[in-house]
């Protein structure tokens, strides 16, 4: 199960990897650099600059793309001159200054989630998680509120449960949610992994189709699988200290995709390939992501 580097991508913050089957290419973002990034089969790549960090994104049905950046959800426009211009589709008014959105994905609806933090890192609980379709007059409205730093969403193959999880050093926890299909609102909020109990804090996220919960522990260089009742039952090692988010790709569905952080003014002797894009074997399928759908 050893670690596949793709691409040496030296991200500051890789995140938000997206496989897309119609060109047998993984996308993914460099948050603080605002750039997208694809990876194909054949090993080429291509890049877009943004201009704000671009945090998480999502794919349509027609194939066009749809991201959170610093001040809203917008549709994006990849350029063959290397530019990723940006539609605004709803807005977010912070709680505070220097904030920006950071994990998302869509449920199994298509509705597109995305949670905000506060930048410096400081125990401000001011995250929170909105959903691209519950907005007043252009605005994004949360839906839970209290956050460090969101990370980790996923949902159940059924749709059915929201796993989400806090980040900061001063909550490392996972949570699972009760979620209303119909509705896209999750309740009965619940304790489903306390990751002060393993190595590393929790990061990004995903389902794979057995129902179990792959999370990447950020300074642990490691992926966890949980089972649906929250046991521990597979670690994979990274080269790597920091992987920050998986998501299922390639063919079969059957290569685990993880993105890195290359961390700025340390000694990187002990793991030169941070910040790049590797795929291991799981040993299980993921699930395709379901296409946005943009209200």
């Amino acid at each position: 199960m050893n670690a596949e580097l793709i691409v040496d991508a030296r991200n500051a913050t890789g995140e938000s990897p997206v496989w897309v089957a119609q060109e047998n290419a993984l996308y993914w973002v460099d948050i603080p650099g605002g750039r997208l990034h694809r990876w194909q089969l054949d090993g080429s790549t291509r890049s877009w600059q943004a201009d704000e960090m671009l945090a998480c994104i999502a794919r349509t049905a027609e194939g066009k793309w749809i991201g959170a950046q610093q001040s809203g959800i917008f549709q994006l426009a990849p350029h063959a001159d290397g530019r990723l211009t940006a539609n605004k589709l709803a807005g977010v008014e912070h709680a505070i200054d220097n904030m920006r959105f950071n994990d998302g994905r869509c449920d199994r609806q298509g509705r597109f989630w995305a949670g905000t933090l506060h930048m410096d890192m400081g125990a401000e609980t001011v995250g929170a998680l909105y959903r691209l379709d519950a907005q007043r007059d252009g605005v994004l409205a949360a839906q839970l509120e209290s956050l460090l730093v969101p990370n980790g969403l996923a949902f159940s193959p059924d749709g059915k449960v929201m796993y989400l999880s806090d980040s900061h050093p001063a909550r490392q926890q996972i949570w699972a949610f009760d979620y209303d299909i119909d509705s896209g609102m999750p309740h009965n909020q619940r304790s489903f992994v306390d990751m002060n109990n393993h190595p590393g804090r929790p990061d990004g996220a995903a389902v794979d189709a057995e129902g179990c919960y792959w999370i990447c522990a950020i300074d642990a260089g490691q992926v966890l699988r949980f089972t649906p009742q929250g046991k521990l039952d597979r670690v994979l090692a990274l080269p790597v200290k920091k992987p920050t988010m998986c998501a299922f790709g390639g063919p079969g569905l059957d290569t685990l995709f993880v993105t890195s952080i290359r961390p700025q003014g340390i000694d990187l002797s002990d793991q030169p390939l941070a910040g790049g894009v590797f795929a291991l074997n799981p040993g299980v399928r993921g699930l395709a992501e379901t296409p946005a759908k943009v209200v």
